[in-house]
């Protein structure tokens, strides 16, 4: 795809004007390319859908213990022991009590209630476990039927949410600093490569508190994957580009959370669907070795000064789009000539944030925004449990989604990023405010469409805010950054676990403060900049220099990019390179380049 005003072969004064030279040779390591940015999103939502279906509570009600029970009714069988046993609840079976009988209880004939003339003298926990009404989630077994998370271990459940968010929110931090230091490429590969052990070792444990840890390791290992990927991704494409690449990679994740429940069916067992899950990673992780899948990003190889890995990086892109070195002659040489110089490869610690004004600030705005927008999201998808059934709710969810995604397809990029941010986080603090004040006055019908309104406004702000950041942070921090932001939106999502806790009494203050945040957050948005249409910054400097403009002014475009573009090295490379060439100072120039023995 070309910008506006661009054709396949125009001309940009980085290459050899207007060629018809890009033909097919050009179109498949283009293809895959977009692949290697694409794909990896099913099986990465796989593995993070899966705690949908591991952690599903089917509906239950204690086994019968003959033992608690009179004598003379401990014969009985079927649906009058039941009646006997287990107390009757409007909705079914008590799930968590026993009727208990004073010892020597007196019995007659057993009568309509199966009990004859003795009365329970009152209830108690269960003794002999649980009867549970099959699948759950497709699956015929889980980790609550494993190991009985119900009833006074429901806690358990909501404890191995929140530190698989843990894992994530923990993996993400640790991977932006990867991404900064070793590269976007490697980091993803060997994140991959973790997984694999990892969810190995969930579907081998043997106790509950293996399960905790392996699953969070396993969460840690799945949020660096996608960081890196994410990262990479974004640092190979144009202006114009950038959105529309980073909502297909979107979509495709959205596919991986729809495709949970059919292969949930399919395995029948969560061991197996985990296990299931863990192999498509590691066919994952064996293509993606492969470099031409996924390349490392030049702009952060030039940020940081590793001028010959760039060289060799732009050639491989130059000569996978059908033209070769010869096409890009005065770039390359003089890649080629500063490389000679051996200059030192520079990199930058997080910590240089913080020392900063229009980078820290930016940072700060959208990691809150972030952060509220996974958290407020709890509040609504509690009032879609009444209304439907789990496996309802979760399609529910996804498609809310799904309208998310493509709602900021079609306005993000005509309407500009910070306009977009502010109308979804207003929708988002209406609806709570709304459904805060006046749940009980409304009408189901209305409170179901505050709270779909509210969940898909709330996914819109989540992920306009990290795509946001990462247009904003510059390459050199671009990973650490979006690592803590990423990180901070995880910490928003462990809100609803922690608040699904049995006997929790935190929901409506939980609800209050986050639509608190959501209005305060409206006003902290009108200090970013915009990133619509604007190169991405290289270094802290270029980080500074954004400034905030009108709200709804359109600003120029810039750049092309390389990972669809049909040209083999974008002109803004050229623009890189000669800032490159500022910053290593004249010593590198090519009059100073000193000879080679």
């Amino acid at each position: 795809m070309a910008a506006a005003g661009t054709g396949p072969g125009a001309g940009t004064g980085a290459g050899p004007g207007t060629g018809t030279g890009t033909g097919g040779g050009g179109s498949r390591p283009r293809g895959r390319r977009a692949a290697g940015g694409w794909a990896p999103c099913l099986a990465l939502a796989l593995g993070w859908a899966l705690g949908w279906a591991l952690g599903a509570e089917p509906p239950h009600r204690c086994r019968p213990d003959a033992a608690l029970l009179p004598p003379p009714l401990r014969r009985l069988a079927g649906a009058a022991l039941l009646r006997a046993a287990v107390p009757r609840l409007r909705g079914g079976w008590s799930p968590c009590q026993l009727y208990r009988y004073r010892p020597g209880t007196a019995t007659g004939t057993a009568t309509g209630t199966g009990t004859g003339t003795a009365r329970p003298d009152g209830t108690g926990p269960c003794t002999r476990g649980w009867h549970y009404a099959l699948p759950a989630a497709g699956l015929r077994s889980n980790m609550v039927t494993q190991w009985d998370l119900v009833c006074a271990s429901r806690w358990k459940v909501p404890l191995e949410q929140t530190t698989h968010l843990l894992g994530w929110t923990l993996g993400s931090v640790a991977a932006g600093l990867a991404c900064d230091r070793f590269g976007r490429r490697p980091t993803f590969v060997v994140s991959l490569g973790l997984a694999v052990p990892l969810g190995l070792g969930v579907a081998l444990a043997i106790s509950f508190v293996m399960v905790l840890v392996a699953r969070m390791l396993f969460g840690a290992a799945l949020a660096g994957a996608f960081l890196s990927l994410y990262v990479a991704r974004l640092e190979q494409c144009d202006p114009p580009h950038r959105l529309e690449v980073t909502m297909v990679a979107g979509f495709f994740w959205i596919a991986g959370e729809l495709l949970l429940p059919g292969l949930a069916v399919l395995c029948r067992d969560w061991r197996v669907l985990q296990g299931a899950v863990t192999m498509i990673l590691a066919l994952l992780a064996a293509c993606w070795w492969c470099p031409a899948l996924l390349l490392e990003s030049p702009r952060w190889l030039l940020a940081t000064q590793q001028l010959e890995r760039a060289r060799k990086t732009l050639q491989a892109l130059a000569e996978s789009s059908g033209r070769g070195a010869d096409d890009q002659g005065s770039l390359m040489a003089e890649l080629e000539t500063l490389a000679e110089g051996s200059p030192q490869p520079r990199y930058h610690a997080v910590c240089e944030i913080f020392s900063t004004r229009v980078i820290w600030k930016n940072s700060v705005i959208l990691g809150f925004t972030a952060f509220i927008g996974s958290g407020i999201r709890h509040c609504f998808t509690r009032n879609l449990a009444p209304h439907l059934p789990r496996f309802s709710s979760y399609l529910a969810l996804v498609g809310a989604e799904a309208v998310a995604c493509l709602f900021l397809c079609l306005t993000a990029e005509r309407f500009g990023r910070r306009a977009v941010l502010l109308l979804c986080t207003v929708l988002t603090g209406i609806s709570s405010l709304l459904l805060l004040a006046l749940t009980q006055y409304l009408l189901d019908l209305i409170v179901l469409t505050l709270s779909v309104v509210g969940i898909t406004a709330s996914h819109a702000v989540t992920m306009l805010s990290i795509f946001f950041a990462s247009e904003v942070l510059p390459t050199v921090v671009r990973g650490a950054g979006l690592g803590l932001i990423v990180g901070a939106s995880f910490v928003g999502k462990a809100a609803a676990p922690i608040t699904a806790i049995p006997n929790s009494r935190g929901f409506f203050l939980h609800h209050l403060v986050f639509a608190s945040f959501a209005i305060l957050s409206v006003l902290s948005i009108m200090l970013l900049p915009e990133s619509q249409g604007r190169g991405l910054p290289q270094s802290l400097q270029d980080g500074e220099s954004q400034r905030r403009p009108p709200l709804f002014r359109r600003p120029p475009r810039e750049d092309h990019l390389p990972l669809l573009a049909p040209r083999g090295i974008p002109h803004d490379y050229s623009r890189l390179v000669s800032s490159t060439k500022r910053a290593l100072g004249p010593r590198h120039s090519p009059a100073a380049a000193p000879p080679q023995t």
